[in-house]
């Protein structure tokens, strides 16, 4: 199933480039969309780590084409330490029940985690970020 993944922080107006997950199978539930979503992502983290070039650069067009992410870099994956899916796919599901961020689906939000959930090839998956304000004195 092929989706398209929009990633947006909340003290931005503009989102992150969407992208095109191809997920393996059709998921049923917000939970089933989370979990599957993770592991793409640790299989793509994965891949990058064993494909690299020996000496990187930047064509104008890849140039190009990070600048519309907001972030550009070469892609070079440093450590010897392998993700985990299984805990990636924990750390994703406990950040949505601790509220860290939200998922709309055709422009409605999926609040449950179990609840059955309808897609469709080509839907547009957002997935909102909130960011924690750190500093500030609480005690006044």
């Amino acid at each position: 199933m092929k989706l398209t993944a929009i990633v947006k922080s909340s003290g931005r107006k503009r989102g992150i480039a969407g992208r095109e997950l191809d997920l393996p199978g059709m998921p049923r539930t917000l939970r089933e969309l989370i979990e599957q979503t993770a592991r793409l992502m640790v299989e793509e983290f994965a891949g990058k780590k064993t494909t690299g070039n020996l000496l990187p650069y930047l064509t104008e067009q890849e140039i190009g084409e990070e600048a519309g992410s907001g972030r550009i870099g070469f892609g070079a994956v440093y450590g010897e330490k392998s993700p985990d899916a299984d805990q990636a796919v924990s750390a994703a599901i406990l950040a949505f029940e601790d509220g860290l961020y939200r998922v709309f689906v055709r422009r409605e939000e999926v609040t449950g985690l179990d609840v059955p959930l309808t897609l469709a090839d080509g839907d547009e998956v957002v997935f909102m970020r909130f960011t924690m304000l750190a500093g500030g004195y609480w005690g006044r």
